[in-house]
């Protein structure tokens, strides 16, 4: 078997499809070892300023690898881009972003040189002033809109503008004024607030980054229905993330909560014992639990119990018969009191069995010295 060593010696895996950039466009080239990988297919993917990118044909046939700076073919001039895929993987790349094999794609130039990375790096420095200056223009001119983010095209001929708006807007006057300002060519591009939220970056109320500003490409639509399935509070202030819309995760775990609910009974029918009928109440989805009250509209005489006992309960119903207790045991246990203020005692989050454990120690402790204490007496 051919031994594959990795360039920096962890593993039996080669490193070589790494990328020397961490955002959420890398990808891993896992096809980057084969032979003749880079020869198989004559077109590589680009990456700008995340989140775009874009394929180019390398018709000069240059020998390039993934992490290579390269000057690409521009609208108009070139501009600055790093190689994120060679080879066998490009083509599926392409067909996952949707773009037709037949379509006419743009060139690479050349690997890019001093003068073009200095370029690049001048114009990279001018993109934040120039965010804050046209959003002032935009202010002065009365437009409803954000102006969310800039990029600068690698040989500073060109400048997207990104910008988010509620409605339809009228820029012509600004993009006048803007590039009397900037002197450039300018290409304003509509974007949404989420993807105006993974630009930005932050943290959520997980404490972990944004998931659109690390992972997330393509945003899929959330509706309240999805908070429905999973029993959350309808606040819209919980409910909404920092972009102001409904939250991405809400769509994670509801295919899990759909496929549990389908095990619970249905929330309209109620259960009969011989002393009370009981209503549904609340539900444990994941957990498969369910609370019943004596009362629709509050928490009285509350019975928890498992779906499948609810099941059977329902099966009693139906053929006529009627439980002595909603639990399983057929019978209600003798109720506990509870001391109310010891829900203000300031060790009540303390491990009961630590503090059993410590318990004992003193006694044992005072046991020992106690008996010491009655030798000494005697002696």
């Amino acid at each position: 078997m051919t031994e594959f060593k990795s360039g920096n010696c962890c593993g039996g895996m080669c490193a070589k499809g790494c990328s020397r950039r961490a955002d959420k466009l890398n990808t891993y080239d896992w096809l980057a070892d084969m032979p003749d990988n880079a020869a198989a297919c004559n077109i590589v993917e680009v990456q700008f300023k995340p989140p775009r990118k874009g394929f180019y044909i390398n018709a000069n046939n240059l020998p390039l690898e993934k992490g290579d700076v390269v000057a690409v073919e521009a609208s108009p001039g070139h501009d600055i881009g790093t190689v994120t895929m060679t080879g066998r993987l490009v083509p599926l790349m392409m067909k996952k972003a949707n773009i037709k094999p037949d379509v006419e794609l743009k060139k690479v130039y050349r690997k890019a040189r001093q003068n073009d990375i200095d370029k690049y790096n001048e114009v990279k420095l001018r993109e934040h002033d120039t965010m804050i200056e046209s959003r002032q223009i935009a202010l002065r001119l009365g437009l409803k809109m954000k102006i969310g983010d800039v990029e600068y095209q690698g040989d500073g001929n060109k400048a997207i503008f990104y910008y988010i708006a509620d409605e339809r807007v009228d820029f012509r006057q600004l993009i006048k004024v803007l590039a009397d300002v900037f002197h450039v060519r300018i290409e304003m591009r509509q974007i949404g607030a989420r993807q105006e939220a993974g630009r930005i970056g932050g943290l959520g109320p997980c404490g972990r980054e944004l998931c659109c500003s690390t992972w997330m490409t393509n945003f899929v639509s959330v509706s309240t229905a999805a908070a429905r399935f999973q029993d959350i509070s309808l606040n819209p202030q919980k409910l909404a993330g920092q972009c102001a819309k409904l939250k991405c995760c809400m769509n994670y775990e509801v295919d899990q909560y759909m496929e549990s609910l389908k095990q619970l009974p249905s929330r309209e029918i109620t259960l009969l014992t011989k002393d009370n009928e009981y209503f549904f109440f609340k539900a444990d989805i994941l957990a498969h639990k369910i609370t019943y009250s004596t009362d629709k509209r509050m928490l009285v005489g509350e019975k928890t119990i498992s779906a499948r006992r609810a099941f059977e309960v329902m099966q009693m119903n139906r053929d006529g018969l009627k439980p002595d207790s909603l639990l399983e045991g057929g019978y209600d246990p003798e109720p506990v009191s509870s001391d109310l203020l010891d829900q203000s005692s300031i060790n009540r989050f303390d491990n009961k069995n630590a503090r059993r454990k410590k318990s004992r120690n003193n006694k044992r402790n005072s046991g020992n010295g106690g008996g010491n204490g009655n030798a000494a007496e005697r002696k």
